[in-house]
């Protein structure tokens, strides 16, 4: 394309005009790269905020940022993460971070993307500094770390670098803008499976197509009862299954897999402490009914997407005979 002007990707946001796909790559890598200035940026993310993102302009910012991070080499196989978007506010124990742990204990590759807390209670970086496990990996040894534990944190202020100066911008604005939502997809591991919670259920679909787009083969994108960014074992949840480009929507009641009620504040901490004590507990096996559950229903779908002739159902079976196990030890004894 010609010499791109800033001033006809805004004028096309002002009248919610979708932006073709060099025009999006284009100001997306200049936003990365900081030749955008502040005013530019603000206006850009508003525009597409107010005019709402699509699929391909988050795609087009994924690929920019990943053009400026510091990505994983080396790595071979099947390998899935288990970060979501974040933002629900529910205060919900660190379940993602649980099933992580569980997974890599069960032998599968995990390769968990996180941060600290922002506005949760305690942070998948935070309850991983607790339990032990290193928290900065340089990518050149994050397959060795992968290979011995079966599980590597990759914490994205590390591996981002280019974020230093948007972050400034983004604190200025205040609000919500697609930075909120990139996280997740921006793991410098390149996962192949992902399980990806979403906070606001219309995103679901999108989220999913993203990931489809930029290099994923199978996902579940899941919002749960209440609002959570997860699966959640009480009330019923909404799952886009994403296979090789394909996507399938579904309502997820956990009655039919043989869950019972139960609710958001029976799993919701109070604190950091409490949050890790909970971690420790859940991990080896024990700790409160309902937290027992959530794991189990999202370790459950994660395991169908990394074995194809698993069922849904059948994964629950194994995903719980796992949690009573212990094995989600495993990867803090290695």
């Amino acid at each position: 394309m010609q010499t791109m002007h800033m001033a006809d990707v805004l004028e096309l946001l002002a009248y919610h005009k979708d932006l073709p796909e060099d025009m999006a790559a284009e100001s997306f890598a200049r936003l990365m790269d900081g030749t955008m200035t502040p005013a530019q940026a603000g206006s850009f993310l508003m525009g597409l905020k107010t005019k709402g993102e699509t699929a391909a302009e988050l795609a087009a910012a994924v690929r920019a940022a990943l053009a400026h991070a510091r990505l994983v080499p080396g790595l071979s196989g099947a390998r899935i993460d288990t970060c979501g978007t974040g933002g629900d506010k529910s205060c919900s124990f660190n379940c993602s971070t649980a099933v992580a742990l569980v997974l890599a204990g069960m032998g599968y590759q995990v390769v968990k993307h996180g941060n600290r807390a922002i506005t949760s209670t305690c942070g998948s970086a935070d309850a991983l500094e607790a339990l032990g496990l290193p928290l900065v990996t340089e990518p050149q040894d994050v397959a060795g770390q992968l290979a011995r534990r079966k599980f590597v944190f990759l914490f994205a202020p590390s591996y981002h670098p280019a974020f230093k100066h948007i972050m400034p911008i983004r604190k200025e604005i205040g609000c919500r803008t697609l930075f909120n939502l990139l996280g997740p997809l921006l793991n410098p591991a390149r996962p192949t499976h992902q399980i990806l919670g979403v906070s606001i259920p219309h995103f679901l679909s999108r989220m999913a197509k993203v990931l489809s787009l930029t290099g994923v083969q199978k996902a579940a994108v899941v919002h749960g009862q209440g609002g959570l960014d997860e699966l959640t074992p009480y009330g019923r949840n909404s799952v886009v299954w994403m296979r090789d480009g394909w996507l399938r929507e579904e309502v997820l009641d956990p009655a039919d897999l043989g869950f019972g009620a139960g609710s958001v504040e029976a799993v919701a901490v109070a604190s950091k402490d409490e949050a890790v004590e909970v971690l420790r507990q859940v991990l080896a096996g024990k700790g409160p009914q309902a937290m027992q559950d959530m794991v189990v229903l999202n370790l459950a779908a994660a395991l169908h997407l990394l074995e194809d002739r698993l069922s849904l159902k059948d994964a629950v079976g194994r995903a719980r005979e796992a949690l009573a196990a212990g094995v989600g030890e495993k990867p803090l004894n290695a």
